[in-house]
């Protein structure tokens, strides 16, 4: 019965699908959208928006209820990865925070299921 609860708790959280996201830019809010697939512990997907457009989920994992993963974007002619980090807090509620590689630069996204 231990182990049972414990293989609950270690469940990975149900992701798969549609999410719109919202942050605070420079200039005020924009938004994005991402599409995820869990596999196991495996992330993958694609994320789009209207100012950077379609990129690849690269290197995506989920444990519990944490994900993980990157992607790649174009911003100002310079290629930059931007890690995510996030907790899937309910059913439809996911928070993430988007770090720039090489540049001091975070953004904290909330994300509802479509």
């Amino acid at each position: 019965l231990i182990l049972a609860a414990l293989a609950l708790g270690c469940a990975a959280a149900d992701i798969d699908g549609a999410w719109t996201a919202s942050a605070e830019g420079p200039n005020g809010q924009i938004s994005r959208e991402f599409h995820f697939k869990a596999d196991g512990s495996k992330l993958t997907g694609k994320t789009v928006s209207s100012f950077t457009g379609e990129s690849t989920i690269e290197n995506g994992k989920i444990e519990g209820d944490k994900v993980s993963f990157a992607i790649k974007i174009k911003l100002q002619d310079n290629d930059v990865t931007v890690n995510y980090t996030g907790t899937v807090k309910s059913a439809t509620d996911l928070r993430l925070t988007a770090e720039f590689v090489g540049m001091d630069r975070k953004m904290d996204w909330n994300a509802k299921r479509k």
